[in-house]
């Protein structure tokens, strides 16, 4: 009573003591931080493969080039060489492809189809890609001197030399980067021969170097006709370039390429020759089309996309193939 009057309230009872072996009320859980999650293997390695540019690797059949021209191409041991050649080729093309990805990566960042390439792109990192770049290059050469020959070693040490100095210097140098990616080709469809001791006709190289510059020198003039206007963002020398400067060359390069193949023909008798000059002619004037248009982009991509082109191809090739046989 006389706590009431005072007005004071009795102190509340403590809580019970919780039974031994109850649980405890749940809580906030210590959640400790996620780890910054790597690319995995298997993404990295898809991401090499493509860094490789498979779709670029038929542009390796030229290795057959020589020995078909010799007609070469009937024993067992020569298909298998040219194939060993083929996959060595192939090697050290990748290599160069992973190095050059590698160092253009901000460049291509900024061209509205190299962007998706797998090192621009973030999903190979720059550091793997200079790595199996490496890998690829340095073993294709000393597998080509202890599978094939020193002279086949020595063509692909220059192939990958070459290719370097483009990737560092040689492709911001006027008509000289025309020259090396020219060449490129070239050695594509001399190393067959020279894998296998076959001499190289003076026709043969010629046709083939000027056929590579007519190609070469269209996507150049494809690009520079679809960069217009974005003041060399993505390849510094289609600013220097003028679209009729690079149309003058394939259009040079084609009527020499043309001129080279019809004075090797007509120097044979063979009827097959010199009738496989209307395809070779027909297979230049179709490919001229999309370099007027501007275009010509990959030269594997015009090929394999265009069906007259292909069919064109494949008359050459069946009219060439009875003009080796001699029928």
């Amino acid at each position: 009573m006389r706590e009431a009057r005072s007005g004071l309230t009795p102190p509340a009872p403590p809580p019970p003591r919780a039974a031994r072996g109850a649980a405890h009320p749940p809580g906030p859980r210590a959640t400790a931080p996620r780890p910054v999650r790597q690319p995995a293997l298997r993404t990295v390695g898809f991401g090499v493969l493509r860094a490789a540019r498979p779709r670029q690797w038929v542009k390796n059949v030229l290795v057959v080039a020589a020995p078909a021209a010799a007609g070469e191409l009937v024993s067992r041991h020569t298909a298998l060489q040219l194939g060993v050649v083929f996959l060595l080729f192939t090697a050290t093309a990748s290599g160069v492809y992973l190095v050059n990805d590698a160092r253009d990566a901000d460049a291509d960042r900024a061209h509205p189809v190299k962007c998706r390439r797998p090192v621009a792109a973030g999903e190979v990192p720059v550091p793997v890609a200079y790595a199996a770049g490496g890998v690829l290059a340095g073993g294709a050469v000393l597998a080509g001197a202890v599978l094939c020959n020193a002279m086949t070693a020595v063509l692909l040490a220059a192939y990958l030399l070459m290719q370097l100095a483009y990737c560092l210097r040689l492709k911001h140098v006027l008509v000289v980067d025309l020259a090396v990616v020219t060449t490129g080709f070239v050695m594509r469809a001399m190393i067959g021969g020279v894998a296998l001791a076959i001499p190289l006709s003076r026709w043969f190289l010629i046709t083939t170097a000027f056929g590579a510059l007519f190609m070469v020198s269209a996507k150049r003039y494809s690009e520079a006709v679809q960069m217009a206007g974005r003041n060399g963002t993505t390849r510094a020398l289609l600013t220097e370039y003028t679209t009729g400067y690079l149309r003058f060359v394939w259009q040079l390069a084609a009527g020499v390429a043309v001129l080279g193949y019809c004075l090797w023909a007509l120097e044979n008798s063979g009827t097959w020759r010199q009738l496989s000059m209307i395809a070779f002619i027909l297979a230049v004037l179709r490919y001229a089309v999309f370099a007027d248009r501007g275009t010509a982009g990959a030269p594997e991509d015009v090929v394999l996309r265009d069906r007259p082109l292909a069919v064109i191809g494949l008359v050459w090739t069946a009219m060439y193939g009875l003009a080796v046989a001699d029928l």
